[in-house]
């Protein structure tokens, strides 16, 4: 089985810079950790290479030190690495993040049976990159999985959250699969494949060698856009109602009516 699991490289502080431009995050590669939601993807991937045999292709589009973290994917157990890194990528939307992944992935019968992602990012929340790429490709997406039941090189079975519940899906492969963060627990890299890691060629595509086309890339090829951002305002303010239960309640009311105008 041939999969491909795509990874973003995420900051791992809850202080970052916003370009005041693009109103996009600032990429600098310092103190960037990969997607929590991805590790347990690549983990997914890695038990099914085991059960099944076969290879895993760590993905990501980002600056160049995002190479530092494939070669990480690659240490623990990844047999290759890609990364699409141009400045022509910056700034995307998932639209145009997904365009831009689906070049990596080939076409026809270079695809891979199986695109593992997270279910989401912890700094943007969209959810929507694995749905996006599974359209691209043409092939049925399965989000919000929390188990994988069963496995073969023709189909998954798994079990996925629902708003009513949980559900027992088989899904035929090729296929697309986004996971929840507690799938699994990414293992720890062994001596061998720290030094594998280390030795690691990542293939590194700029837009060009993707075959891209610029008008569908970076900001200029995002149909959606942050207008603004902003930090909420927080503040510790106390009231103090008295009075009667009557009456405290009196003033609770008039205060919720004054926070909801």
């Amino acid at each position: 089985m041939r999969m491909v699991v795509c990874m973003k490289a995420v900051p791992s502080t809850t202080e970052v810079r916003m370009d005041p431009k693009t109103n996009t995050i600032v990429r600098d590669g310092r103190q960037s950790v990969v997607n929590p939601f991805d590790t347990a993807a690549l983990e997914v991937a890695l038990e099914l290479k085991e059960r099944l045999g076969g290879t895993v292709r760590a993905l990501s589009m980002g600056i160049p030190d995002t190479a530092r973290l494939l070669r990480d994917a690659v240490a623990r157990g990844a047999d290759s690495a890609t990364l699409l890194s141009d400045r022509a990528f910056a700034g995307a939307d998932t639209l145009a993040t997904s365009y831009a992944l689906s070049l990596a992935l080939g076409e026809g019968d270079e695809r891979p049976d199986l695109v593992l992602c997270g279910k989401m990012a912890v700094d943007g929340d969209t959810a929507q990159i694995g749905p996006e790429l599974a359209g691209i490709m043409g092939v049925p997406c399965v989000a919000g999985v929390s188990e994988v039941v069963d496995a073969s090189e023709g189909s998954l079975v798994v079990r996925r959250d629902a708003d009513e519940g949980a559900e027992v899906v088989e899904v035929p492969l090729p296929a697309v699969v986004t996971v929840t963060k507690d799938i699994a627990t990414l293992r720890m890299p062994s001596i061998a494949g720290v030094r594998a890691g280390e030795a690691a060629e990542v293939e590194v595509l700029d837009a060009a060698a993707a075959g891209a086309d610029r008008a569908r890339c970076g900001l200029d090829g995002s149909p959606t856009q942050v207008v603004r951002s902003f930090v909420p305002e927080r503040s510790n303010e106390a009231i103090e109602l008295e009075g009667s239960v009557c009456e405290q309640a009196a003033g609770l009311l008039r205060v919720i009516e004054e926070v909801a105008r």
